[in-house]
């Protein structure tokens, strides 16, 4: 990655390019030679040469170009930074994963962020990539309850436990969220992300509520759905009442296709359905059977009441040991985080092969450096097995799916997004260089 900044919707912070003009006698502050450039926004496939100048690509010619620092990328593939907008990681450790996998812009979108203006400040001018976040319908009903943390992504933020997940929506707690959530759009963040699935107690014209808010700011829902097809029905339903944008998050895991349920397809017919009739919505999915939370959180509510449930599925990350009845209890008063294995990877071919379905990683921040091999392996993962292996899309597809198409899901109310994604003079230099014929994962459960 070349360049990283912070994405602010109020604050533009990436630097034009200071009186570089091509031609003779320019010398680039960088410049990436011999490389096959693949740009999905244009169709651009060629051997082309990068001249980058003051975080800006400068220049893309076939012609001798000369910079202060050369990289040589004769057979690789040079091509947009990734965009991820379904990223939990947002500290350290995480945005150099990130950065190693090719992502140049990591958003935090589903569950978003409590205290807006210090998530911005703590990272500006130290992250190692683009950084952003949505408003936390989670975060707004801890006000309202009175529960809010020291820590606003700390671990218990999905307590099952707690007041703000399992308290019924009343007239005054509606107007605290209302309340909350406002002063957060008014702190510069890039939509509401509510995660209805673990939230059992708000009702269902709370969840409306939100979408009439996005709908009113311009902005988009980004939305965990509740369980089963009626949560699909229940999003698309407010999407098409308000008006709102709206996002359906991890479409693979969110439809039970990761653990193998024939009706998982339905999912995706019908927000192909929705779009044919107005409703502004799209959805991503990453490339894994097995999913990531935390233990205590409301979607393992009834795991003790569901006869013959599997347990052993579940890894507790901070051990590697795979649960039984008695640990699942224990584990769960404690709180952390689990991995929860699926199916084989053939389950999740017909939504890689849809063309509406972004790549996301969903990606949880490690605990004790272990946790789910997304964090370190989506982007490689679909371009060496799912692309390249596997045939389920082309390259230059499966690169689109990767940066213009999130980008331009987002550039309508956020404008630095119409400068990523893009290979072309003038966009942010926002640059990914890999090798097309060896790129792979290599991250796994155990070794993440």
């Amino acid at each position: 990655m070349l360049r990283a900044s912070a994405i602010l919707l109020s604050l533009f912070l990436a630097n034009a390019p200071a009186g570089v003009q091509p031609g003779t006698g320019t010398v680039y502050d960088r410049v990436i030679l011999n490389g096959r450039v693949m740009d999905p926004r244009s169709g651009l496939d060629a051997q082309r040469n990068l001249g980058i100048s003051g975080g800006r690509i400068a220049i893309v010619t076939s012609a001798r170009i000369v910079g202060r620092d050369t990289i040589d990328a004769r057979g690789l593939v040079v091509a947009p930074g990734f965009v991820d907008l379904h990223a939990h990681g947002q500290n350290d450790e995480s945005f150099r994963y990130y950065a190693m996998d090719g992502v140049t812009t990591a958003l935090e979108l589903e569950t978003g962020a409590g205290a807006v203006s210090r998530f911005y400040a703590e990272r500006a001018g130290k992250a190692r990539v683009n950084f952003g976040t949505a408003a936390g319908h989670f975060w707004a009903r801890r006000v309202a309850t009175g529960e809010t943390l020291a820590n606003y992504d700390d671990d218990r933020w999905s307590d099952t436990l707690s007041k703000w997940s399992h308290s019924p929506t009343t007239p005054a707690l509606l107007t605290a969220v209302r309340t909350e959530l406002t002063r957060a759009l008014d702190e510069g963040v890039l939509g509401i992300g509510m995660g209805v699935a673990y939230v059992p107690g708000a009702s269902r014209y709370e969840i409306l509520d939100v979408f009439g808010m996005c709908a009113a700011r311009t902005v988009m829902c980004f939305t965990h759905v509740r369980t089963g097809f009626e949560g699909l029905q229940e999003v698309l339903t407010d999407a098409m009442m308000t008006g709102a944008m709206l996002h359906v998050v991890h479409i693979n895991s969110s439809s039970a296709a990761s653990q193998g349920d024939p009706n998982a397809f339905n999912y995706l017919r019908a927000i192909h359905a929705a779009r044919a009739r107005g409703v502004d919505v799209s959805t991503e999915a990453y490339p894994y059977t097995a999913s990531s939370t935390t233990l205590q959180s409301a979607l393992y509510d009834a795991a003790l009441t569901t006869p013959s449930y599997d347990f052993g599925r579940i890894v507790w990350v901070a051990t590697g040991e795979h649960l039984t009845r008695d640990t699942f209890i224990k584990y769960r008063k404690v709180g952390g985080t689990i991995v929860n294995l699926g199916g084989p990877d053939s389950l999740l071919a017909p939504i890689f092969r849809d063309s509406i379905v972004m790549v996301a990683s969903d990606a949880v921040p490690f605990v004790q450096h272990r946790g789910h091999p997304r964090m370190a392996g989506t982007f490689a993962r679909v371009l060496g097995r799912y692309s390249r292996e596997q045939k389920m899309m082309p390259l230059m597809e499966a690169l689109r799916r990767m940066t213009i198409m999130p980008a331009q899901r987002l550039e309508r109310w956020v404008p630095q997004m119409r400068t990523k994604g893009r290979i072309g003079v003038g966009m942010d230099a926002d640059v990914v260089v890999f090798d097309a014929a060896r790129i792979i994962d290599r991250a796994t459960v155990e070794n993440p």
